[in-house]
């Protein structure tokens, strides 16, 4: 194998998604912003969870509101519903795995919140579980998926749909969606600057 070859063709894959998510989400990702920017101002909180690589996803963006993303400033209410091992195996055992992060929103929840789901596929039973338990308590169910957005699409919303089909290059674009969703959150709220 031409390895110098094969990294070009990854980073060429990488910058075509890219583009094409830049293209069709902007609106969505607007939509977000706001939501989560009123949500904070009410005194709110952001609610993340997914599975797998997804699950790292919400951990990390939970970390970047409440410590900080760029520069220091004060903390943003937010939470990974995928840390608590104790939560997840006992709801896993006692509830059934599609009920992980539904029985958690149901806890901790509030209509003022933003949960958002992540899922590649648009279809992880217990991340879709999870954005009906928040619709039902009355919080915005969010989410971020890609393949067209799978029993997402008319759940969350907004839903951000990062448009391919690979799950490698729509956690890519997850992160980098997360990133400048934290950003603009920041400057919305008047703790960072515009660029």
């Amino acid at each position: 194998m031409n390895l110098g070859a094969f990294f070009e063709s990854e980073f060429d894959e990488h910058l075509r998604v890219a583009a094409d998510a830049r293209k069709m989400l902007s609106a969505p990702f607007s939509e977000l912003t706001e939501r989560c920017v009123a949500a904070i101002r009410n005194g709110g909180k952001l609610l993340f969870f997914g599975n797998g690589g997804s699950a790292a996803d919400a951990q990390h963006l939970a970390t970047e509101f409440t410590i900080r993303y760029v520069k220091d400033r004060p903390a943003i209410a937010a939470i990974a519903l995928t840390t608590d091992s104790s939560a997840l195996t006992a709801a896993g055992n006692d509830l059934g795995f599609d009920q992980l992060f539904a029985r958690q929103i149901e806890a901790l929840g509030k209509p003022e919140d933003v949960a958002i789901g992540i899922s590649t596929s648009g279809t992880s039973p217990n991340v879709i579980e999870g954005l009906k338990a928040a619709r039902r308590l009355g919080l915005v169910a969010a989410g971020f998926a890609g393949r067209g957005g799978g029993d997402m699409v008319g759940l969350a919303d907004p839903l951000i749909v990062v448009p391919h089909d690979a799950s490698n290059r729509i956690q890519e674009m997850h992160i980098t969606i997360g990133h400048s969703l934290c950003g603009a959150i920041e400057i919305e709220l008047g703790l960072a600057e515009a660029k």
